[in-house]
């Protein structure tokens, strides 16, 4: 029996908002994503804050996030939703 389902695993990755550090050790990754920071995350990005007429920007945090995701897919040499052979 050859296999017909040969699945491909997908991570998908992204980054939370940016935000103060300080506030970043409570963010948490959306539902199904794995945080691969820890702590403060990473400062790597900018916030804004709009004072009246003037926009600030600041140094900010942000955590990175991963999942990982199957990918249905036919081995070689079969195909359709069933995965049929020849």
């Amino acid at each position: 029996q050859m296999k017909k389902q040969c699945d491909q695993k997908l991570l998908i990755r992204m980054k939370t908002q940016c935000v103060p550090c300080s506030l970043n050790l409570e963010t948490q990754c959306p539902a199904g994503y794995t945080k691969i920071t820890n702590g403060t995350g990473i400062p790597d990005c900018r916030y804004y804050l709009e004072i009246k007429t003037h926009t600030l920007s600041f140094p900010g945090c942000r955590h990175h996030c991963m999942k990982e995701f199957e990918q249905p897919e036919c081995c070689p040499g079969h195909w359709g939703p069933d995965c049929m052979g020849k």
